[in-house]
Parts: C-alpha cells; sequence; structure tokens
C-alpha cells in the first residue's frame, strides 16, 4: 500500500542585523508583514488579511504564474496563531491549497534569540504533504525566499 501523505521536518536559520523587536515587528505589523509575505497576494485575484494574535489568523490568496505548473490557479494559506511571546516566539499551524484542493499542513516555529550581531533566527517546519503534493523540498525552497524577503524588509 502506498502512503498518502508524506511526513517532513526542516529547519532554516538565519541571522538578521537587526534586534530581535524589529525581526517580530515584521510579523506583527500588518503593513510590514505585506511587504514580506503577500508579494503575488497584491495582484489581481489575491488577497491578504492578518490577525497577529493567539487564535488570530491570516489568509494569504495569490494567484499562481504563467510560471508555475497552474498558472491562473489561487493558491491560499491559511494560518492560526497558537503561541506567541513578543519578540522571542511565534507558534503558528497552516494549510496550503491549491484550487480547491487541499496540500499539506504544517506546524512552524519561529524563534528569535539575541545575538551580537542582531538576531539568531531558528524556523522550524513540521508538515504532513498530502497525496504528493509540493513535497518538503519545495516547500523549504519557499520558506528560504521568504526569509530572504524578511531579511530585506528588515533591512530597510
Amino acid at each position: 500500500m502506498q502512503p498518502t501523505v508524506t511526513h517532513s521536518t526542516f529547519v532554516i536559520e538565519r541571522n538578521f542585523p537587526a534586534g530581535p523587536e524589529r525581526v517580530f515587528e515584521a510579523f506583527a505589523d500588518p503593513e510590514k508583514k505585506r511587504l514580506w509575505l503577500a508579494g503575488r497576494a497584491s495582484l489581481p485575484g489575491g488577497q491578504f488579511k492578518t490577525d497577529f494574535r493567539v487564535g488570530g489568523f491570516d489568509t494569504v490568496t495569490s494567484v499562481m504564474g504563467d510560471d508555475t505548473p497552474f498558472p491562473g490557479t489561487p493558491l491560499t494559506n491559511h494560518t492560526v496563531y497558537q503561541d506567541i511571546v513578543p519578540n522571542r516566539r511565534i507558534v503558528f499551524a497552516y494549510t496550503m491549497t491549491v484550487g480547491n484542493r487541499r496540500i499539506s499542513a504544517s506546524l512552524a516555529t519561529v524563534e528569535l534569540l539575541p545575538s551580537g550581531t542582531g538576531t539568531d533566527l531558528i524556523f522550524t517546519d513540521q508538515g504532513a504533504y498530502l497525496e504528493g503534493a509540493d513535497g518538503p523540498e519545495i516547500r523549504k525552497a519557499g520558506w528560504d525566499g521568504l526569509l530572504n524577503s524578511l531579511e530585506k524588509s528588515v533591512a530597510a
């Protein structure tokens, strides 16, 4: 029997040349978050809603571009915040849906640790990828790109 779910955990570590307060603010402030998280959501058909508090949610929908396997198809990320410790930790559960098909469910943790050069960010993602969809390598690459955008946003 072939499994229908692939489970995977990955960790991405980064150092940001700003204090934990500034990095945390990029998650907490809706306009700052929009800059690094919701790039394609600003295009026609997209949406960005955020309610950054324990029990609050984010919904980010973007329309997949011509450079993707499913051009014109909505990609939706729905997040529910499980734990928030200001300037220290964010834990959230999120699902991703392509069109009407759920492709994954994940638990993610962002840890912000003060360092001599700013903030060490440790991002841990524990995912269940459904029916062979996207998979951990593609998801890690996606988060890597988002953290690159976060770094640019924090440095600006």
